[in-house]
């Protein structure tokens, strides 16, 4: 199960309390403070790991709470510090606030640590507050509570390329042929209902992430069909391949690039001023080639760049590669 959204509330742990005590040796009947310090409380410390995919294994962790810190002792000792509380959540993972959904922290390589909640500190024994006119202190400090808040995770993936287009737009074929992805494939809407991701191979030792996002339809931005959920997922991609089912009426196509268009901008400005390519798909089921050009044309006034391709016969892909190519070299 894909899930790329949770809330949590993290809660470090509290600090120990100081200790207050007094040295009891024979022949020493008023022994000096001995009282020692409380352990510092536990953080809540995320990391990233690639073996994670999705923050499935959250889901039923809605408080994660770290240890407490141990109380002072006699004789000086110290509390044991809280055991710190690591979470592994996916590359790519994002940490807001919910309150005011400022970014905590982004995950953007494999490995990298971040405290999320600093455990309190550790309250002092008597034996701090001993003074040459006060040589029975009975004073401590109690431990320090740890820092504690409700968090939203997202994850965004990490991909150079993002698929976009109304579901049925071929998406999901060719992700299929350009990479090693295998994605269910279906002549009924929605086949996507998760994002697929494939390292496509563009030679010289270089390669780069596609990403196939489930299919986008009038709405989606406030909520409707399957894409609303994913559209985060494609703002990380230096280059947006758009998809239209050249199969359709012209004017049919030109009205769902129109549609996916307006959606992106109302999602995000950031993602319609992205690089976008218009791919004109399953061009081997249309026997009128001047379509592709009235098709090509209309998208030109509107700005875009595009090419006839089959996914199927391959018609189309080679140059599809080097665009791809040259985008992501030069991004």
């Amino acid at each position: 199960m894909f899930i790329d959204t949770a809330r949590l509330l993290v809660e470090a742990g509290k600090g120990g309390d100081g200790c207050l005590s007094f040295r009891r040796e024979k022949f020493i009947p008023k022994g000096g403070p001995d009282g020692g310090d409380g352990g510092r409380g536990g953080h809540v410390i995320f990391t990233s790991d690639s073996s994670y995919n999705t923050l499935y294994h959250l889901r039923n962790r809605t408080v994660l709470k770290a240890p407490n810190g141990g109380a002072g002792m006699s004789s000086l000792k110290h509390g044991a510090n809280g055991d710190d509380l690591h979470v592994f959540v996916p590359v790519g993972t994002i940490i807001k606030d919910t309150i005011d959904e400022n970014v905590i922290y982004d995950f953007e390589e494999e490995g990298q640590e971040f405290i999320v909640a600093k455990g309190g500190r550790g309250g002092l024994g008597n034996d701090h507050f001993k003074s040459s006119t006060n040589r029975t202190p009975r004073k401590i400090t109690r431990g320090k509570s740890g820092e504690g808040f409700s968090i939203d995770l997202e994850i965004k993936l990490l991909a150079d390329v993002g698929l976009i287009g109304k579901p049925n737009a071929g998406k999901s074929t060719l992700i299929s042929t350009i990479s090693k992805s295998r994605p269910k494939i279906a002549d009924y809407p929605f086949t996507t209902i998760e994002p697929n991701l494939g390292v496509v191979d563009l030679g010289e030792d270089v390669s780069c992430v596609v990403a196939d996002i489930p299919g986008l339809i009038l709405g989606a931005h406030s909520g409707k069909g399957l894409g609303h959920q994913f559209l985060r997922h494609i703002e990380r991609c230096t280059l947006l391949l758009h998809l239209l089912d050249a199969s359709n009426l012209v004017e049919k196509v030109l009205e769902d690039f129109e549609t996916i268009s307006r959606e992106l901008e109302l999602f995000s400005r950031d993602l319609i001023s992205k690089k976008r390519i218009c791919l004109l798909t399953k061009i081997d089921a249309i026997g009128n080639e001047d379509k592709i050009l009235v098709l090509q044309e209309g998208l030109k006034k509107r700005g875009f760049d595009s090419i006839g391709i089959s996914s199927v016969s391959k018609i189309g892909l080679k140059e599809l590669l080097f665009m791809i190519s040259k985008e992501v070299r030069e991004g």
